[in-house]
């Protein structure tokens, strides 16, 4: 019992720690260390029960002080989720952000620092209002416009108090340390006033104004929508679209070229009359044409240069339009002349703009003819697409119809075809603003990561436009705008809290009481409230938010990083004059195992939950069809959906447990752009989470065995420890230091990697299984491996802890915390090259033996043969460890030299890399299939195949003139030494082969 005494006989102390680790995570087992010994570890891991134990513990704490309360305090370290959309459940996007900041708030927890994570709930204006239309129009058969706006509104609350709910619960499901005491929505009362004062503050300096303007407009919503709910549909040949509020199919891929008159122009040979053609995939908006434009350099139009202004006459309009001259016009689309029509393109819009041409309407905000076309008027725009495409072949105007590829811009939400539109809107100056947000980045106070996104910051507030923030929808902010008119009919727009200030500011603007005030009906962009969120959740505009202002870190996804990080930079910056963030780190978008994108047409949506808790086909189908039947998803997005699940997933989804999913997500480099994710590998690690189970299983019973408890290990420091002893420990610093650098680099993939590594190469496929001898004949040196088996469980699983709470919380009340090592001791290169090398034998033998279907019915004996003395010596230290990881019935060593004779009783042989070759021989009563000896021999060629290129390569090196040159003497001496190792095992596997 001298080895105990030499493990328990010092207290802990901090100089010979690591970092401090899970005291303010699991106060719990310290709180129960006296029971440690009699709780019983379930036979294997199982996640429901060991996540309901968790939340069991945390309940029964949480009145309980907590022992992180007594530590050093470093200050607080402060984070926002971004908040998922009340549109429905928490997605795995959501489910990898809200992981990766969890792991940095308990690293931050574990460090010493107050963590303050605020959560919440975004409204999402147009995505929630068109999934509540549908839902409504599914269980009352109504639109939102026969129900109005109060009681629509109250639907919509209703979803949001249902979503909302979900989405927090599955947040605390992830196991996820938010503080939830300041847990918001964009829409609460707070969030109300801030957006309100902000835009009341930036339209009194001047910054918000309202004019008429081009914006994306969709017809079916009946409202402007951003950027960022555009989505461009990629069109390569002609095909038939479902368009909203059409019963038929829309034809889209085709490029019309029809011709324009020239006024006064010139009689051709054939007697006709010169015209120009000109191009476009839009023929319904020629109506609205005030132009034609062409390149000044195109040599087909070069002889309109010369003359003065050059009329053509419009086909539908008593009138005439110019052509005119434009640097910006693309000579290789169609004839290289295109029709302007400002009121519904964008590019025509600007162009019209530098040419001072006045635009005209074509289409209502419905999406139909406007009055002042009385051949055409109430048509919906592409019904009257055909209609004029008819008339124009009519009037013999018409030159060719054909394919053409191209971008058709779609609305997100609706699936309606985006429409171009004029329309009155708020706008949002934004110039000023961005280059204050520039110049943080170019200051260095801002740090991006990964930097290779520093040029998509650079490039979109280089070219920031203004910001239209107006929506027409019903769900939403308010915009604070009062309309004010008096009885002359004098208007005016003044911002203001409430109708109250807003009447006061009215007076005296206008100088009397006499006029009407109206509020706009209209809503602010989603994006407005969300820009706002780093100091509108610490409370501004009250002034005390500065005591939890700044954030630390703003971490999302890269998709957003215009839409909502630079405008959250912009408007800190403006409204605070103090940047809310001074590091950014962006995730990739999660995708299938395929790398494609989730989405509804490919049935590859998978919810967190259904990872975590597993479901059947039936289950996933299920959930569909409800979607459907709910109004959520159309009948086709249902038939794809299925059909899409049931290929991914035809036996369902296996249960994997939170921690699982949690360690998958953060397996990959999330700096990646696109980051895909396997179901399967999610299930792979829930069984490497029961492998680290299984071996705290072993230690304990192997302790009991021992009669000792885990908890009697308090220190390693003095012990006289085995070489295997030393290797595992030195394995164990180098882990701990591989995760530490990772959070400082957030390169979390590197520490999933080397914990994996770790625990399962390491720790329980090799060390452990060293261990199993002197444990079963309890030898002194058992109490050692005992001991250094919970070391490794202990530091290990704290190092897992942030990555997988629950089943570390689950093992760490088994095991002593803080078990005194001096890590730096045992990072020992040449040990672990050392044990490597025997590690690599152990494993070149398993193979053949594997090959060869040799067990232990075959009573195989292992023979090696050292290349060299030095190579006997090292292989002579480690033979009871290569008997055991052989798994051998015997082993037996020599010197393999110009006497030296391969045994003809061998069955099987092969070389080993550098330190020797081996054979084994199996019992004689077992006899050898000639198949197999065949495939032996294959399978050796095939190995001396691989060592004579490498070598060639290594030589080839050896002879650059350049690599002579600039390689350092290390690393010449390095590639000298392999050239000698292959050169020796080819030597000797050729003599094998023989």
């Amino acid at each position: 019992m001298q080895i105990i005494k030499n493990f328990s006989s010092k207290l802990l102390r901090h100089k010979y720690l690591c970092q401090p680790r899970l005291h303010s995570l699991y106060y719990s087992t310290v709180k129960d260390a006296d029971k440690q010994k009699d709780l019983p570890l379930a036979s294997g891991y199982q996640p429901k029960i060991v996540e309901d134990a968790y939340w069991e513990r945390e309940h029964r704490h949480d009145n309980l002080p907590k022992i992180g309360g007594q530590r050093c305090k470093r200050g607080t370290y402060r984070m926002l989720l971004p908040p998922p959309n009340v549109t429905g459940n928490l997605h795995l996007g959501h489910a990898l952000m809200a992981t990766v900041q969890d792991v940095i708030a308990r690293q931050q927890s574990q460090l010493g620092y107050q963590v303050d994570w605020v959560p919440g709930t975004d409204h999402a204006g147009i995505a929630t209002q068109v999934v509540v239309e549908r839902t409504v129009a599914a269980a009352q058969g109504k639109t939102r416009q026969e129900l109005g706006r109060s009681a629509f509104l109250n639907e919509v609350w209703r979803w949001k108090a249902e979503k909302g709910a979900g989405i927090a619960d599955d947040l605390r499901k992830l196991g996820c340390t938010l503080n939830w005491q300041r847990e918001y929505f964009t829409m609460d009362k707070q969030q109300a006033h801030a957006v309100n004062v902000a835009f009341e503050r930036l339209f009194e300096e001047g910054l918000i104004r309202r004019r008429n303007s081009l914006v994306n407009w969709s017809t079916h919503l009946r409202s402007a929508i951003s950027d960022i709910e555009v989505e461009l549909m990629d069109i390569k040949e002609p095909v038939e679209i479902s368009v909203p509020g059409y019963e038929k199919t829309i034809l889209f891929g085709r490029i019309f070229d029809f011709a324009y008159t020239v006024v006064d122009g010139e009689k051709l040979e054939d007697g006709s009359t010169e015209e120009i053609v000109v191009s476009t995939t839009r023929p319904e908006t020629i109506l609205g044409d005030v132009a034609v434009a062409v390149h000044p350099l195109d040599p087909r139009y070069a002889k309109y240069r010369n003359r003065g202004e050059v009329k053509l006459k419009h086909p539908f309009r008593q009138d005439t339009i110019p052509l005119v001259f434009d640097i910006f016009v693309d000579q290789e689309f169609g004839t290289g002349a295109v029709k302007i029509t400002p009121a519904h393109d964008k590019f025509d819009f600007e162009l019209a703009t530098r040419h001072k041409l006045e635009p005209r309407q074509v289409f209502t905000e419905t999406g139909h003819v406007v009055e002042e076309f009385p051949e055409f008027k109430g048509k919906a725009r592409f019904e009257v697409r055909d209609l004029i495409v008819d008339k124009l072949e009519d009037l013999d105007l018409l030159r060719e119809v054909r394919a053409h590829s191209m971008q058709l811009p779609v609305c997100s939400r609706s699936k309606d075809v985006i429409e171009y539109m004029i329309v009155p809107q708020w706008f949002l100056k934004c110039k000023d603003m961005a280059k204050d947000a520039l110049s943080e980045l170019h200051s260095g106070r801002l740090q991006i990561l990964p930097n290779s996104f520093d040029g998509e910051w650079e490039r979109w507030l280089e070219d920031c436009r203004d910001w239209c923030i107006s929506r027409q929808l019903w769900w939403g902010h308010q915009i604070p705008a009062y309309h004010i008119t008096d009885s002359k009919g004098t208007s005016h727009w003044v911002a203001a809290l409430n109708e109250k200030a807003a009447r006061e500011k009215a007076v005296k603007l206008m100088g009397s009481e006499d006029f009407e005030i109206t509020q706009d009906p209209d809503v602010l962009d989603t994006w407005f409230s969300s820009s706002l969120l780093p100091f509108s959740v610490a409370g501004w505009p009250d002034e005390k938010y500065r005591e939890r202002y700044p954030l630390d870190l703003m971490q999302t996804g890269h998709d957003i990083l215009f839409f909502w990080v630079a405008r959250m930079m912009m408007m800190g910056l403006k409204l605070t004059g103090q940047a809310p963030f001074q590091r950014i780190l962006l995730n990739g978008i999660v995708c299938d195992a395929q790398g494609r994108k989730m989405s509804k047409s490919l049935g590859n949506i998978v919810a967190p939950q259904q990872v975590v808790q597993g479901a059947s086909l039936e289950t996933l189908t299920k959930g569909l069809q409800e979607s459907h039947d709910a109004g959520i998803i159309k009948s086709t997005e249902l038939k794809t959906s299925t059909e899409g699940m049931t290929k991914m997933f035809p036996n369902g989804i296996q249960e994997c447990g939170t921690d699982a999913l949690r360690f998958t997500l953060l397996s990959h480099n999330i700096k990646n752009h696109f980051i895909s994710f396997d179901v399967n590998a999610c299930y792979t690690n829930k069984l490497f989470l029961n492998k680290i189970w299984q071996a705290l299983r072993f230690t304990m019973g192997s302790a009991k065995g021992l009669g000792i408890t885990l908890d009697q290990f308090e220190s390693l420091q003095g012990v006289n420890l085995s070489l295997w002893d030393q290797w595992i420990i030195g394995r164990l610093a180098e882990t701990l230091a591989i995760c530490s650098e990772s959070y400082n680099t957030y390169n979390f993939h590197l520490a999933t990697a080397a914990l994996k590594t770790f625990f399962y190469q390491n720790l329980c496929d090799t060390y452990l299984e060293t261990t199993k001898t002197a444990i079963a004949n309890r030898t002194p040196d058992a109490f050692i491996h005992v001991g250094t088996l919970t070391a490794c469980l202990s530091w290990g699983l704290q190092a897992m802890a942030p990555f997988t709470p629950f089943v570390a919380s689950e093992l760490l009340q088994h095991i002593p915390l803080n078990i005194e090592l001096k890590l730096s001791e045992y990072r020992d290169a040449t040990l672990e090259e050392e044990v490597n090398e025997i590690v690599n034998i152990c494993q070149s033998v398993r193979q053949v033996k594997s090959r060869n279907q040799i067990s232990k019915r075959h009573k195989p004996q292992l023979s090696l043969f050292a290349q060299n003395l030095e190579a006997e010596e090292v292989l002579r230290r480690h033979l009871p460890q290569i008997k055991v990881l052989t798994r051998c019935n015997d082993v037996e060593l020599q010197l393999l030299d110009e006497d030296s004779k391969f045994s003809k009783k061998l069955n099987f042989f092969s070389t080993a890399g550098p330190l020797c070759s081996f054979g084994l021989r199996i019992s004689d009563e077992v006899a050898v299939p000639k198949e197999k000896l065949n495939e032996m021999q294959k399978a050796n060629h095939k190995k001396l195949k691989k060592l004579v290129t490498e070598l060639q390569r290594y030589r080839m090196r050896l002879d650059n003139e350049a690599f002579q040159m600039l390689a350092d003497k290390s690393i010449k001496q390095h590639f000298e030494n392999k050239v000698k190792e292959l050169e020796a095992e080819i030597s000797v596997l050729t003599e094998m082969a023989a």
